[in-house]
């Protein structure tokens, strides 16, 4: 590969000066990588060369160019950055510099250690990028690529490769709104982490594709024939969705219970106008001639998103019931969307300053004011939640705007505003009127904080991440250092609440304390518990480790009748499809400590290990060894619900079960001094979902207590 190409598309923005500048590093880089090839076979060279297309394509500056080209010399071909500096000026140099030193962090995941030492790198690449924010075009260019060449790779380096690219690279080209970069690194990752899903979805969408394009074609002229008639010059195109966004909207609808014929938004039609006025000029037309869904209407020009984003949104119904995604928005807007926070860089060559631009990255200064506070996970969390995710914005009482992540409660905004707001915080109100703490902030809603004098601190509740009552990492981490400044032997107490309040609810017993100190990694009970005590292990944290589950988000399980669902998740001494069923007495669940007991005519009965029935057998040689094997379906688990007596109770508890996607199996009602107690057996499908579940009842109003339970009145089968 030649070097016309780039000088092709460089000529339309750059004086000739500027284009002898890229030309002389390109000859430079094209003598030091001679001789060498990479792992596909392609000479080393065409590596720097297409990153520098791909940064002339955004229209950066010649320097950018220019270290684009130069920068894997220093490390590849040993040409000390002394030499580079002499040859092309100090602005390459530097670039250059900071582009080896991305280049040399390294983001595996893994044990401990490993976390500590990625924490280190992405605070040194955020440091790097508030320095000079070029270093980070030219290694996301970089890593374009590289993901395009990733098939010379082995499949363990390529599955590698690409998941730090979803997780890192990706979300960091959105977060800057560089659009035109990130469905690229998307897809290329999704490409090799998933393929069939990914070559699955692409014949899905290739099946219709004649189809939704004479749909699109027809929708534009339309369009243009209306607009034509209110005098609005603009442009209109249909504009596909990239693969990996349509598979997270395939998960999206399978998780309502519609398939992929319901999208009908795979391609969206996109308006570009000359002027703002325009934009709404157009919405006017669009709106009077198609039926507006007003849930779907956004206006990202009054309100633009923190990456610079701006354009209007709308769903309008076509042909009487087809929903269509419009996107109006002028041309220089759409330059931003694709270019993101790079399209401002052109005005460095012409030595124009953009008064703003320090605004355009608040987020990466406050981000990097936070990180000296927090902790490795808590940093990594921070990235992932606070940063690399969408936005909502909303207003102070006094009219300034706040950005906070998608789904960030009231106490996320009063800890974001200072620290001892957050602290004292005991109400709010979200335009005029009182909300619950776990509400979920919405764009252009009005916050007001209502504090107490008291110095009462924050609740041990508000970490318990069930009841949805901080969505950033910032905020949780405020929380747990108001509980770790408290005394030691208050924390312990605290703790040992706790503890003693979960294995109750969920109706299971400690083993060894030491053990269980160990299995969270504390030398002591004491320790462990103190951590309890202060939040550094939360309820949900505990009863997935307890239960000997993963720490993550429970499957939601399709449900089935539970007498149908033994058979395939027992294994009798390592062996399955043997005839068992589940003990009545006892209702054991996936993560329970479980035994079998030969029954002389039934088969295996499975019990828990603590079932009063199993302590009661007298002949011990009936019980036999039995675990679980793979869990796919639902099991009746009995749960007890106290609460004070109040209209509308079972109405809220049977929401939040159906809201869990949890199916009641029965339930029954009993009244005894004002304290209304109900039994019911659920469909579970393993403890995770339970504790989650029992969190969230406990969260509405009225209830008490809400246990699982089990019936020991029973007896073992014979």
């Amino acid at each position: 590969m030649d070097i016309s190409s780039l000088i092709t598309r460089i000529k339309q923005y750059l004086p000739p000066e500027k284009v002898a500048l890229v030309e002389a590093a390109y000859k430079f880089a094209l003598d030091a990588h001679q001789g060498q090839v990479r792992k596909s076979g392609d000479p080393y060279s065409d590596h720097p060369l297409q990153t520098a297309i791909t940064l002339a394509d955004l229209q950066l500056d010649a320097a950018t160019l220019a270290a684009a080209l130069l920068h894997d010399v220093p490390e590849d071909c040993g040409v000390p950055l002394t030499k580079i500096e002499a040859e092309f000026g100090s602005e390459v140099s530097k670039l250059v510099d900071g582009t080896t030193k991305l280049s040399r962090l390294s983001w595996r995941r893994g044990e401990a250690s490993k976390r500590e030492s990625q924490a280190q790198n992405l605070r040194k690449m955020l440091i790097a990028i508030a320095e000079d924010l070029r270093v980070v075009f030219i290694k996301l260019a970089d890593r374009l690529h590289n993901m395009y060449t990733l098939g010379a790779l082995s499949t363990e380096k390529r599955r590698s490769i690409a998941q730090e690219t979803l997780e890192i690279y990706a979300p960091l080209a959105h977060r800057l709104g560089i659009w035109e970069l990130k469905w690229q690194l998307e897809d290329l990752a999704f490409r090799y982490l998933e393929p069939r899903q990914y070559h699955k979805i692409a014949r899905l969408v290739a099946t219709r594709r004649a189809e939704r394009e004479a749909f699109i074609a027809e929708i534009t002229r339309m369009l243009r024939q209306e607009l034509d008639k209110e005098s609005i010059k603009a442009e209109t195109a249909g504009r596909p969705k990239h693969i990996y966004s349509i598979y997270n909207k395939i998960n999206r609808y399978m998780a309502q219970g519609r398939d992929f014929d319901d999208i009908h938004d795979l391609l969206a039609v996109r308006v570009l106008v000359d002027t703002v006025p325009d934009c709404y000029k157009a919405l006017g037309v669009i709106h009077n001639l198609w039926h507006p869904l007003p849930e779907e209407f956004n206006d990202f020009i009054a309100n633009p998103r923190d990456n610079e984003y701006q354009s209007l949104h709308t769903t309008v119904l076509c042909q009487g019931t087809t929903p269509l995604e419009i996107q109006i928005r002028t041309y220089d807007m759409h330059r931003i969307a694709d270019y993101g926070v790079a399209a401002h860089w052109r005005y460095k060559e012409s030595a124009k300053q953009d008064t703003h631009f320090e605004d355009k990255i608040a987020w990466l200064r406050q981000l990097i004011e936070w990180q000296s506070e927090l902790g490795t996970e808590e940093f990594l969390e921070s990235l992932k939640t606070d940063v690399f995710i969408d936005q909502v914005f909303v207003y102070t009482p006094q009219g300034e705007i706040k950005a906070l992540p998608k789904g960030a409660t009231p106490l996320d905004f009063a800890y974001q505003i200072h620290t001892e707001l957050g602290h004292r915080c005991i109400g709010t109100k979200v335009n005029g009127r009182l909300v619950p703490l776990n509400y979920q902030l919405k764009n252009s809603d009005i916050m007001e904080i209502m504090t107490t004098k008291a110095n009462r601190g924050p609740s041990l509740d508000w970490l318990n991440p069930d009841l949805g009552f901080v969505k950033t990492s910032h905020a949780r981490e405020k929380i747990r250092q108001w509980f770790k400044k408290q005394e030691r032997a208050q924390n312990i107490e605290r703790g040992k609440e706790t503890l003693d309040r979960e294995l109750k609810r969920l109706g299971i017993s400690l083993g060894n304390s030491e053990e269980t100190a160990r299995l969270f990694n504390y030398e002591s009970f004491n320790d462990f518990l103190a951590a309890l005590g202060y939040g550094g292990i939360t309820p949900h944290q505990l009863a997935l480790k307890l239960a000997g589950e993963p720490e993550s988000p429970p499957v939601i399980a399709r449900t089935r009748p539970a007498e149908k669902t033994t058979t395939a998740a027992i294994q009798v001494l390592g062996v399955g499809d043997l005839l068992t069923r589940l003990a009545v007495c006892c209702h054991p669940l996936p993560g329970d400590n479980i035994t079998g007991y030969i029954t002389r005519s039934q088969g295996i009965t499975v019990h828990r290990r603590d079932c009063v029935n199993v302590r009661k057998v007298q002949e011990k040689e009936r019980l036999i060894g039995v675990s679980w094997g793979e869990v796919q379906e639902v099991y009746p688990v009995n749960v007890q619900i106290d609460a004070s007596d109040r209209v509308g109770l079972l109405r809220d508890i049977t929401t939040v079960v159906a809201e869990a996607k949890v199916n009641i199996a029965s339930i029954s009602t009993m009244y005894q001094n004002d304290v209304m107690s109900v039994f019911a057996t659920l469909e579970i499908a393993n403890m995770p979902q339970l504790t989650q579940l029992l969190s969230r009842i406990q969260g509405v109003r009225a209830v008490i207590s809400a246990t699982r339970t089990q019936q020991a009145k029973a007896s073992l089968s014979s």
